[in-house]
């Protein structure tokens, strides 16, 4: 039961400290969408989204109004199309990519995920034809946004998949190159995918998911930046606790959220996920609460146990807070939505090898961001190769957005606005990874993988 004392901190954080809910996402099976005819297949996607999800932001909207919480985006994830449009008599899928962009259009949404292949193992005939999609669907859509997963821990590294993501990720800047390749910005590449994960890009509707459910993600690193200034100089299991304090209370904000939401549309309430999910605004970053705790700047020494803390206290303050919680749940770094990360990468201490380290402790991985536009396929594929092999030792999610900025150079300015920020291009590493790439195969399954 709130008291008194809870509802008017709940207020300040909102008013003061950025607190917000960062998404409610509907997730909606297309499993029944299947038809050999791609123009029935594609109205049949187009009909299932817009009957469950008309009312989503309207909704969302309500909700904000009646409780004063922020809800800062309403988005789509579906079923991934790879499956749905694999009966379809036609190599090219961008028609349902199209599909998709108009559903979420009319639904009123900001984004639509589910542009999906699972290929950790290796790839069908709809797979292979969704990669090649890729870049012309996110060229010629608004709100679709895809992902590919090529490692698993219980499968191992999918280096064919690699090595062609490497390419995609290079087509689809060139195809998006006006706007400083923001077709790569809508499209990530995972190990260890969730299927219940409300953040995009890398939203899809897994195949053990029910036919429509709603899950919610929170935010808040404002709040924990305010909570530890409350405690500056204090030892880190004072630190640990009061972000523990912290991500509970936001969480609760959440998990009434995603059952009010849950209530009104008539639809299951999946999961609650708590990641820290930072924005371009000055007071709502990551970077800066690691600094908070004694850092002279985001990627120097120490960044790494700094964040290692932060995400374990979220899980735990969070685990506690609600009986549903998933998706990624813990902190996120992308560069270009972090004012702290982009001052500190701008300044060079912040190193792309440096948040390669610190992906090791966080929820996702090297996300967003930009690097020079001459880079090399293969070094992009290597660069996959690396963060993935993080994903499946440690038996964790992990991702990749890299924009590769068409005509860009180290140190340049990529602009892609709204939550998606701008980023400044880091250097990459010169020496070629080619050969490795070539390779091919499967990267085997570690040994700890085989728990039956």
């Amino acid at each position: 039961m709130l008291n008194q004392r809870d509802i008017l901190q709940t207020i300040r954080m909102i008013d003061k400290q950025h607190l917000d809910i960062r998404t409610i996402t509907m997730g909606i099976s297309l499993q029944d969408c299947a038809h050999p005819d791609p123009k029935r297949c594609s109205e049949k996607i187009y009909g299932k989204i817009t009957k469950y999800a008309k009312e989503l932001v309207k909704t969302g909207e309500t909700i904000e109004r009646e409780m004063g919480i922020p809800i800062v985006n309403k988005r789509i994830s579906v079923t991934p199309i790879a499956m749905v449009a694999e009966s379809c008599e036609t190599e090219d899928y961008v028609s349902f990519a199209r599909a998709l962009d108009q559903a979420a259009a009319d639904c009123g949404v900001n984004f639509i995920g589910g542009f999906s292949a699972l290929v950790h193992k290796g790839c069908t005939v709809g797979d292979q034809r969704l990669i090649a999609s890729i870049p012309a669907a996110l060229a010629q859509t608004e709100r679709v946004c895809a992902s590919v997963n090529v490692a698993t821990t219980k499968a191992g590294i999918n280096m064919d998949a690699v090595a062609q993501m490497g390419q995609i990720i290079k087509e689809t800047a060139s195809l998006t190159a006006k706007q400083d390749g923001l077709g790569c910005a809508k499209l990530v590449v995972f190990a260890n995918a969730v299927e219940d994960n409300p953040f995009m890009a890398g939203a899809f509707h897994g195949v053990g998911e029910p036919e429509c459910v709603i899950n919610v993600g929170v935010s808040g690193p404002g709040v924990v930046h305010h909570a530890l200034q409350q405690v500056k100089g204090a030892p880190f299991d004072v630190v640990a606790e009061s972000i523990k304090k912290t991500a509970f209370q936001v969480t609760r904000m959440g998990q009434l959220v995603a059952q009010e939401a849950s209530a009104r549309l008539g639809v299951p309430f999946g999961v609650v996920d708590l990641s820290l999910a930072p924005t371009p605004a000055v007071g709502d970053s990551v970077a800066r609460i690691l600094e908070e705790m004694g850092l002279e700047t985001c990627g120097t020494h120490g960044t790494t146990a700094a964040l290692a803390l932060l995400n374990d206290a979220v899980k735990k303050g969070g685990v506690m807070a609600s009986g549903h919680v998933g998706g990624l749940s813990g902190a996120f770094i992308p560069v270009s939505e972090d004012e702290g990360m982009i001052a500190a990468a701008r300044t060079g201490v912040l190193s792309l090898e440096k948040l390669e380290a610190m992906t090791c402790v966080c929820s996702v991985g090297l996300d967003m961001i930009a690097v020079p536009g001459d880079t090399a396929a293969e070094t992009l594929s290597a660069i996959i190769a690396d963060e993935v092999a993080i994903g499946v030792v440690n038996q964790k999610t992990t991702a990749v957005r890299l924009i590769p900025a068409p005509g860009k150079v180290v140190g340049d300015q990529v602009e892609f606005g709204c939550l998606l920020g701008s980023a400044p291009v880091m250097e990459v590493r010169k020496p070629s990874s080619a050969a490795f790439i070539r390779r091919g195969g499967r990267i085997p399954a570690p040994l700890h993988s085989l728990r039956n």
